[in-house]
């Protein structure tokens, strides 16, 4: 019998796990602010992860404008941080 650690026994629950995108979307939201910084995370109404999309939502018509611009640099810069291809597209609303 192959001995596992707790740490790599426990990620490879949440990898297969059905609370997958729910845990992704909780970290995803908690780098928001870290990677897009303090006033376009203020402006940010929410950020969703559902089925391998990125949805984020802002009333701000100048940020919802910036933020189409930049899809791919999100989508790409998120992906790094999470250290997974998960994210597939980036949808702003």
């Amino acid at each position: 019998m192959d001995e596992v650690s707790l740490g790599d026994a426990l990620r490879d629950y949440l990898r297969h796990s059905p609370f997958r995108d729910k845990m992704n979307e909780y970290h995803i939201q908690d780098l928001w602010e870290k990677m897009m910084g303090k006033t376009i995370a203020h402006y940010t109404d929410s950020v969703k992860l559902i089925q391998n999309r990125l949805i984020i939502t802002t009333s701000a018509a100048p940020l919802k404008q910036e933020l189409s611009y930049s899809k791919e640099k999100i989508r790409d810069r998120i992906n790094e941080a999470l250290g997974e291809k998960l994210i597939e597209e980036v949808i702003i609303k």
